[in-house]
């Protein structure tokens, strides 16, 4: 594997480099400092920020700590592991192979990778690149199966348990579902087809053709590189060093800088010679099997922001976070990586690009229909969806529904259309059930749902252990002073809560338990977990 050591930059930390040909005046200039002087507090982490217009680098400073231990500042020059930032250049990658002719991103994964249970379904490339394979995810997999936080992940641990899985989340192309471990089956097909190590195939055939001189793959976690920094979390007490045990590639762990990033970008409105057709097709949108919009393209999502299209992806592993944004109309684009993580670094893009283009008016004109107190109290509660393990809490304030984060204004009696500008999301109620059409990706279908009280009867039927050959693993399930839970060696007890008859909820790891009955008899569950969907337990006792 090559070995990649970077020259060590020397730029201060709170240097600013503003555009000599004058494309922002001083009050945006001053405008974007401010929204991140905060991070220059006293033994504080930062990041840093770039902005280019056309051809030129109008904004990059650099903000607080690369090492609060021996109280490095962040420069211009630091390297940050951008974590999902890095799955648009994966899929470049894979781009670039397909356009030569050394693969087809419709060709079926079987045809690359060793080992793969049948599924029962084909699952292309152009899936994977997607999210829309609808692979369970590693992350969530290896949680499950009592893996924590601080423990070290591998694409080989990847290929051990995705081995022994019987089912996916979906099929094939129905649904959007964001999947880490599509994008590591990525990084063994460039092996594959090329020959070559994933990170040297990157360095060689990706950055180094791109001008990314200070950008590289991480394969081994525990390497030690000059100018990166270091990730810190954010407690109640302060901040703590982040865990980033995870040497996987493919999905993440890519290191760069916003000078790199800000190249990179550029190539959207002004792809460099032998290029465009690569970044054309990066930005292209797939519709799902039924026709619905995703708007996942290729590593990247595409959609607006105050009425100008964006092409951009955010990231996060350990402390560390990141977005970039392009906006190719525009000739514009932002980079922001930090080193800490309640840092936010998507709602700080947006305020830039308000500062940049000013804020188009957020809402949409609406014809709104005149619907009862009465009849709106009828649709507030708690939702549903058997087929996503998905809840969702309906709320009016005055004529104005909640849902998801997102509101929405009454246009018919029982239909409500989402008031922001560019969101073409919908609400529609219909014989006591809830259909959601989001702004992309297929509807969702809820029920409204009446929570039942656990009996010590009932829950004396759940007592027992259950084991997943998939993951080899069990779970002990037991009953004590009134309250049920769940027993891992590696996760201790964690709390379960009935929210209906043979459907618990517990943490994050834990987040469904629905059990499966035979003749009243509970015979097994199946668990869910965020990007995990009925991974089945079968009662051992």
């Amino acid at each position: 594997m090559k070995k990649l050591f970077p020259r060590l930059f020397l730029a201060l930390a709170l240097t600013i480099c503003a555009s000599v040909n004058g494309q922002l005046n001083d009050g945006q200039l001053a405008q974007i400092d401010s929204l991140f002087l905060n991070w220059n507090r006293p033994n504080h982490p930062g990041g840093a920020v770039a902005v280019m217009q056309g051809d030129d680098v109008v904004f990059s400073k650099a903000y607080g700590l690369a090492s609060m231990e021996y109280l490095v500042p962040n420069s211009t020059g630091t390297r940050f592991n951008v974590a999902s930032v890095s799955k648009q250049f994966s899929a470049l990658g894979i781009v670039k192979l397909h356009l030569d002719g050394k693969l087809s991103i419709d060709d079926t994964i079987d045809k690359y990778l060793d080992g793969l249970p049948s599924f029962g379904s084909k699952i292309t490339i152009r899936h994977m690149l997607h999210h829309t394979s609808g692979l369970r995810s590693l992350h969530t997999l290896f949680s499950l199966a009592g893996w924590r936080g601080d423990d070290t992940r591998t694409n080989a641990d990847l290929d051990r348990i995705i081995a022994k899985q019987n089912e996916l989340n979906f099929e094939p192309g129905s649904e959007y579902m964001y999947c880490n471990t599509g994008y590591m089956f990525l990084a063994n097909i460039i092996e594959k087809v090329t020959g070559t190590p994933f990170v040297d195939y990157m360095a060689d055939e990706v950055f180094a053709p791109l001008g990314m001189v200070d950008t590289y793959v991480e394969a081994e976690y525990d390497r030690v590189v000059p100018n990166n920094a270091t990730s810190y979390n954010r407690t109640a007490d302060g901040f703590v060093r982040a865990v980033e045990y995870w040497g996987y590639v493919g999905s993440g762990n890519m290191h760069t800088t916003t000078k790199d990033l800000l190249t990179y970008l550029k190539n959207y409105y002004d792809p460099l010679p032998g290029w465009k057709a690569a970044f054309d097709m990066m930005q292209t949108i797939d519709p799902l099997n039924d026709g619905s919009f995703n708007q996942y393209a290729f590593g990247v999502n595409v959609d607006e922001l105050y009425g100008r299209k964006r092409v951009g992806h955010g990231g996060s592993i350990g402390g560390f976070r990141s977005n970039v944004a392009g906006f190719p109309n525009d000739k514009t684009s932002i980079a922001i990586i930090t080193n800490f993580s309640n840092s936010g670094p998507s709602g700080l893009s947006n305020k830039i690009a308000k500062i940049l283009f000013g804020e188009t008016s957020p809402y949409k004109n609406i014809d709104v229909a005149q619907v009862s107190k009465k009849k709106m109290e009828s649709y507030s509660g708690i939702y549903w969806d058997e087929e996503t393990y998905s809840e969702s809490e309906v709320s009016f304030r005055g004529d104005t529904l909640s849902l998801r984060g997102i509101s929405f204004l009454p246009i018919t009696n029982n239909e409500f259309t989402a008031i922001q500008s560019g969101n073409d999301a919908k609400v529609e109620f219909k014989n006591g059930s809830m259909t959601y059409y989001p702004k992309s990706g297929k509807p969702m279908v809820f029920s409204k749902l009446v929570k039942e009280e656990l009996t010590t009867a009932l829950a004396e039927t759940y007592v027992g252990t259950y084991y997943s050959p998939e993951i080899e693993t069990a779970y002990t399930i037991h009953f004590e002073d009134d309250k049920l839970y769940a027993h891992h060696i590696r996760h201790g007890n964690i709390r379960l809560h009935q929210k209906k008859k043979d459907l618990l909820e517990g943490n994050h790891v834990l987040s469904h338990i629905k059990f499966l009955r035979e003749n009243g008899k509970i015979k097994g569950a199946h668990i869910s977990n965020n990007r995990v969907r009925n991974l089945w337990f079968i009662k051992t006792e």
